[in-house]
């Protein structure tokens, strides 16, 4: 799998309509047969920062992401409201998908 985190500086006049400018390009994404999962976060200590978590089932699936259409044209409109150049995590790892972390559970009420 293909595990793919990415912090983004947004300016500071588009934090608050990040989400909603990123909505096309997350569905979009979100519907490719080899998206794993594409998740946005947004800092509790920064409100123009926000990290997406994203994952392809291979090579060939992240390859078909950036190839996409709607990556161009994503890559266009955040161009226009990041303040710096995003940082990127990009690596395989073993697994498909989330697994459950160990050493929480939750307790009985």
């Amino acid at each position: 799998m293909i595990f793919i985190a990415v912090k983004f500086t947004v300016r500071p006049e588009h934090s608050d309509s990040w989400i909603e400018r990123t909505a096309a390009f997350t569905t979009a994404t979100r519907a490719e047969p080899g998206n794993v999962f594409f998740e946005w976060s947004r800092s509790v200590e920064d409100p123009n920062q926000f990290v997406l978590l994203e994952a392809f089932a291979d090579g060939d699936a992240g390859a078909a992401h950036v190839g996409s259409d709607h990556f161009k044209a994503a890559m266009e409109t955040m161009g226009e409201l990041i303040a710096t150049v995003p940082q990127i995590v990009n690596t395989e790892i073993e697994g498909s998908g989330w697994s459950e972390m160990a050493e929480l559970k939750p307790k009985n009420a």
